[in-house]
């Protein structure tokens, strides 16, 4: 399959058109940053993804996702890594960190997009590992969204983890407050598993 990251003017334009005609708009700045953590919530359908892949394609943006290892496997495991994909097992957090923070390091524009609450199934919590990465790699979190009720992907604001989760979980719950996901229902607090409090 011929590598995505790399296409015409004419099939960024593709994409544009392609957003147009689902009636997805983009909202907001992209952020004019080389190196940062996308949030991408509320994260409920699988159609978020491509949305996502809209977003990137029409902006040429070039992020890296993170996502659960089982999407990577079969035939799907080529396309996924063509479109930026990076597998990890979500139960070894601490080494999935350390993992991106390294390639941090190695890199000089760097955007790694991930989804805090780890499942389109409704979670009692969001994982903190997009926060200790950035904290990790002194790099901005930025927080991107998807909106259904008003079919609206894109940009909110930037920070720099503070290293107070708490007050930092605070501005993030109030940016998010008011963003719908496709399904509401599946779309869990912005809360702090209790052994990270």
């Amino acid at each position: 399959m011929p590598n995505l990251q790399s296409r015409a003017p004419f099939s960024q334009a593709l994409f544009r058109w392609l957003m147009r005609l689902t009636g997805w708009q983009i909202e907001g700045e992209q952020p004019a940053l080389r190196r940062y953590v996308l949030i991408g919530a509320p994260h409920t359908a699988t159609w978020d993804f491509f949305v996502a892949m809209l977003l990137k394609y029409s902006l040429d943006m070039r992020f890296r996702f993170v996502g659960k290892d089982s999407i990577f496997r079969g035939p799907l495991g080529p396309i996924m890594r063509s479109l930026g994909g990076i597998p990890v097992r979500r139960e070894r957090r601490n080494n999935f960190v350390s993992q991106i923070v390294a390639a941090f390091a190695e890199h000089e524009d760097l955007i790694v997009v991930i989804t805090p609450e780890g499942t389109r199934s409704k979670s009692p919590y969001w994982k903190t590992g997009f926060y200790y990465i950035a904290l990790g790699a002194g790099v901005p979190v930025v927080m991107a969204y998807l909106d259904y009720p008003r079919k609206v992907v894109g940009f909110g604001p930037s920070f720099v983890p503070s290293g107070d989760i708490h007050a930092d979980f605070e501005l993030i719950r109030s940016f998010y407050a008011d963003k719908i996901g496709k399904y509401p229902e599946k779309q869990g607090a912005i809360e702090l598993r209790p052994s990270s409090a």
